[in-house]
């Protein structure tokens, strides 16, 4: 019998930005809700499926309205055990991933310089998708 296999392409419509800052993640969504008038509110952890067949959970908090959506993902899981299973593995030194996506947040060079005066944020860089392997973490 014949196999067919099924490829799906996904439209990556968002940026991401790296963050390294030593606050916890409450207090750096609370920074972030001051800095850029947002609601960051806190999620259900993001589960992520490992190839050993274990879970890792990823805390996050999430904003949305009719135009924009930002969320909040802290790069290791909620697990010590796992520490070495982040989110996005290509850039470790990142604690925390911010995910925009809409119209206000497209020019993250504006987002990078609104960040940048917060106080318990030491670096906010740009993500470059086409660098990222795991770019299908953020697809849910």
């Amino acid at each position: 019998m014949k196999k067919k296999r099924l490829e799906i392409e996904y439209s990556f419509d968002f940026e991401l930005l790296g963050i390294i800052s030593s606050a916890k993640g409450y207090k750096l969504a609370w920074d972030i809700n001051a800095t850029l008038s947002a609601k960051l509110v806190k999620q259900k952890d993001l589960m992520i499926h490992l190839k050993n067949k274990q879970l890792a959970s990823h805390s996050y908090y999430s904003f949305e309205n009719e135009v924009n959506t930002l969320k909040l993902f802290r790069n290791r899981p909620n697990e010590p055990e796992l520490a070495k299973n982040l989110l996005v593995p290509e850039f470790p030194h990142y604690d925390y991933v911010i995910l925009t996506r809409g119209e206000e947040h497209q020019s993250s060079k504006r987002l990078q310089e609104l960040l940048r005066n917060n106080s318990s944020i030491e670096l906010v860089a740009f993500i470059p998708l086409d660098a990222l392997k795991s770019k299908d973490n953020f697809i849910f």
